[in-house]
């Protein structure tokens, strides 16, 4: 075996490890992905679909960048099309997305706006069902970060954004979407491993992300009733734009470095893990939360 099959082969060293270039996009938040070194990879030469979801409709919020990006190009290569939820900062990004979605033959929705304002969820569903009839997958992927020092650094207006974004987002997409999902529906919501290992600098992101747990639990029991199912995906310490959009340079250059991979997640890394929760695959899978951490523990 080869070095470079060895490297393929081992998961710590299937992409580069920290340090980074340092890098920071805070002055221009929410970052784009065009402007990262390295670039993350969202899973262009390595994702292939094999069908499992051929005539899917979706809807991914954050879907312009990052995990949001991944998950739209193995959707779409699964059969899927999808529309694809952002901020207008963010066009460029959202540019690239649709096309990687039309390149695998797929139709792609771009939707730009705020899911901050319930009236926007709203409209971001409304134009899904115009689009494509009807909404089989709904992934809610979007969030806001910021660090910050302390509590004492935490203002009304970061609380309110973060989780107008994180959590007021997904019961106004959740209510919007219901009446058009048929049954065998998903709805899947991003959480992360700061749910569970809350970190201060991120309280009031962790706080949200620990709220989104709860939430899908309580959601999946209810809407299997219409035959849809709930479940939340909890990443690690991922390679997207919201890190150097968040994060001063010097922790950016060190990302993931403590994670027991010793590095980051790149998001082609958790797009598989939304397939098989969006798949009649995972069709008794309801409530639960998949962690993708890279070996931090979840209780």
């Amino acid at each position: 075996m080869t070095d470079d099959q060895t490297r393929q082969e081992d998961p710590t060293q299937r992409h580069q490890q920290p340090p980074y270039p340092e890098q920071d996009q805070r002055d221009q938040h929410p970052g784009l992905e065009q402007e990262m070194q390295p670039d993350p990879d969202y899973g262009y030469d390595s994702y292939q679909g094999h069908g499992r979801l051929e005539g899917k409709k979706a809807i991914i919020t954050g879907g312009d960048s990052g995990i949001g990006r991944a998950v739209a190009l193995a959707f779409a290569r699964e059969g899927a099309d999808v529309l694809i939820s952002y901020l207008e900062e963010e066009e460029p990004d959202a540019d690239e997305t649709a096309r990687i979605v039309e390149d695998a033959g797929r139709k792609a929705v771009k939707v730009p706006g705020d899911i901050s304002g319930e009236a926007h969820c709203r409209l971001v569903v409304e134009r899904a069902v115009e689009e494509f009839g009807r909404i089989d997958v709904l992934v809610n992927n979007a969030a806001h970060q910021m660090t910050v020092e302390g509590i004492a650094d935490v203002s009304s207006e970061l609380l309110d954004r973060t989780f107008k974004t994180n959590i007021y987002a997904m019961f106004w997409l959740v209510q919007a979407a219901l009446p058009h999902m048929p049954q065998g529906g998903s709805i899947i919501n991003v959480s992360s491993i700061q749910a569970y290992q809350p970190s201060p600098p991120l309280l009031p992101y962790s706080s949200t992300k620990g709220a989104i747990i709860s939430f899908t639990k309580g959601l999946a029991i209810e809407i299997v009733q219409y035959g849809l199912r709930a479940n939340s995906v909890a990443p690690g310490p991922v390679w997207t734009p919201i890190i150097p959009a968040s994060m001063p340079g010097d922790i950016v250059s060190q990302f993931g470095g403590t994670s027991p991979m010793g590095r980051p997640a790149q998001p082609a890394e958790l797009a598989p893990a939304f397939v098989f929760l969006a798949s009649g695959e995972s069709s008794y899978v309801n409530g639960e939360t998949l962690g993708v951490t890279g070996g931090q523990p979840m209780p």
